[in-house]
Formats: structure tokens, C-alpha cells, sequence
């Protein structure tokens, strides 16, 4: 309702589109990356969707279930895909009901290894893997939606190398969200900090968001990450279920992408909104 504000905490907002389909699959999306013009996304129900940018042509949308994986194709429960990272010719991703993470090639997305952690086992079905990182360094953490610690944090596991194998060591930490909030996502920034989506759900006062970065600083067993809040998204920004984030570079800034899980429900829409890094934007050119 405020089309003039450009500036959202330490962000600059650089456009937002609302995302349609007339494929009943397309939706829910829970995780994505976006590579040069191209959105590479996953529902909550097991499908992967490939669509380019708005305005790029020509616009091209693929759907398709995930070949493999645990369980059946059919069953929501089995194949709710929460969480992926990517990296190289690979894709990580954790499947929430099933406390599994698989791993798969990005050329056929056949899958070459899969394992349920233990370090995971105890989660419960609807508050499992919802955030998937990779470190600059092979390690991973996966962060858990809502299962909680008595210190009030939420379990993540940090593995000392590929999750989706059965022998990878793994310890247990914890993250800290704002007060009231549930992390959704996480992506790493150019410099090693870490990105931290998390939404909150209100009766009365709705849906917002918050957008934080963090340091994870050599984590170990026991300790708590957090991050410094550097966006809130609530009205009368447009904001809806924010859940999927993405980090790239283009014309010398830092870019977000973050999406949004309309739970493929008409009440709800698939927002996809850019923003650029304020720091970046004097050492940028201008649109």
C-alpha cells in the first residue's frame, strides 16, 4: 500500500511479481535457486519447478515429481520437500515428514545417496529438516522448523560433511529465532554470513516476516547461532508464507530472492520478490 517505499530495513527493494500457473501442481513452493534467468523450485509436495524470470523470454514452466525418493510420489507426508542447497553438480535435499535428507544430480536429479541421520530421528513429522545450508568449508546444517531445546532455541545439525551419507559425523546445536518466529529457510552471502528467513503466523494480526544475518563462526556441539535483524516484512509491505530464500550476484550487488508457499490455496498467492543488499548499492549500477 506504500508503491513509493524502495528501502526495507537494510534492503532495496528492485521488484515483485505475483506468480500464476494453470498446472494445479505449480505452488507451494518451500525452497528454490535462482541461476541467471532461471527459478529452479521445490513444492512442498514433491515436485520440482523450473520456471524463468518474469520478463525474461521466452517464459518456459516445467513440473515434474522428483524421480526418487523416500516413500511414495503420491503421499504428501512422504515426499514434503522443505529444504534444499546446491552446490555444484549437486542437490541436497531434506524431506521433512521422513527426517531424510537425499542427495541428487542436477542433470537428471536421480539420486546417488540418501540417508535418515539419526541426529534427526526424533523430530517430529511436521517440524523437520525446513532449512538445508552448506558451508564454504563441507559442512552442512540442517535446521529443524520447531523442535525445541530447553535453552527456547530450535535443534540444528551440524554434519562434518555430506548429510546424505550414513557415516557422516554429526553433532547437535541450536538457532535462535526473533521472539514469536520460525525459521523457513537459510542461504549463505558471499562473505560466509548466513541469511535467516523467518515467518510468523498470527490469528489476529497475520502473516510477517523477518530477514536476519548471522556469523556462524566455526559452530560446535552445544552452541546457539542467531542472527541481527536486518528486514521485517509485514503490512503494509506485500508479504504472504515466505519460505523459500536464494542469494546471488548480478551487476555488482548481492541479490535475495525470497518466495513464498501459497499452500495451494486460492486464499494465498506465489509472491516472488528481489531485493539488492543496501551496502552493495553505491558500488552498483543503476537500473
Amino acid at each position: 500500500r506504500a508503491p513509493d517505499r524502495r528501502r526495507v530495513g537494510d534492503l532495496i527493494f528492485l521488484g515483485g511479481w505475483a506468480i500464476e500457473s494453470n498446472d494445479p501442481r505449480f505452488g507451494g513452493i518451500s525452497a528454490m535457486l535462482v541461476e541467471g534467468d532461471t527459478v529452479t523450485a521445490l513444492s512442498d509436495a514433491g515436485s520440482l519447478i523450473r520456471f524463468t524470470l518474469p520478463g525474461r523470454r521466452p517464459p518456459r514452466l516445467t513440473i515434474r515429481p522428483l524421480p526418487e525418493g523416500p516413500g511414495s510420489a503420491k503421499s504428501k507426508f512422504d515426499r514434503d520437500t522443505e529444504a534444499m542447497t546446491v552446490h555444484r553438480e549437486h542437490a541436497w535435499i531434506g524431506f521433512e515428514g521422513r527426517n531424510a535428507v537425499w542427495r541428487y544430480q542436477r542433470g537428471d536429479w536421480r539420486s546417488d545417496a540418501a540417508s535418515a541421520p539419526p541426529a534427526m530421528e526424533d523430530w517430529p513429522g511436521n517440524s523437520g529438516a525446513e532449512a538445508m545450508v552448506r558451508l564454504d568449508d563441507g559442512t552442512f546444517l540442517v535446521f529443524s522448523e520447531g523442535e525445541r531445546r530447553p535453552d527456547g532455541s530450535t535443534e540444528v545439525v551440524l554434519f562434518e560433511g555430506d548429510p546424505a551419507l550414513a557415516d557422516t559425523p554429526a553433532v547437535k546445536l541450536g538457532y535462535r529465532a526473533p521472539e514469536g518466529y520460525r525459521i523457513t529457510d537459510a542461504a549463505p552471502l558471499p562473505d560466509g554470513r548466513l541469511l535467516f528467513l523467518n515467518r510468523r503466523f498470527s490469528i489476529f494480526e497475520g502473516i510477517s516476516a523477518k530477514l536476519t544475518v548471522g556469523d556462524p563462526d566455526d559452530p560446535e556441539a552445544g552452541s546457539v547461532l542467531a542472527g541481527t535483524e536486518i528486514a521485517h516484512f509485514d503490512a503494509p509491505l506485500t508479504v504472504d508464507n515466505m519460505e523459500a530464500l536464494s542469494v546471488a550476484r548480478e551487476g555488482g550487488r548481492t541479490v535475495i530472492w525470497i518466495a513464498s508457499d501459497d499452500n495451494f490455496s486460492a486464499l494465498q498467492r506465489t509472491l516472488l520478490l528481489k531485493f539488492a543488499l543496501a551496502q552493495d548499492e553505491r558500488k552498483a549500477p543503476q537500473p
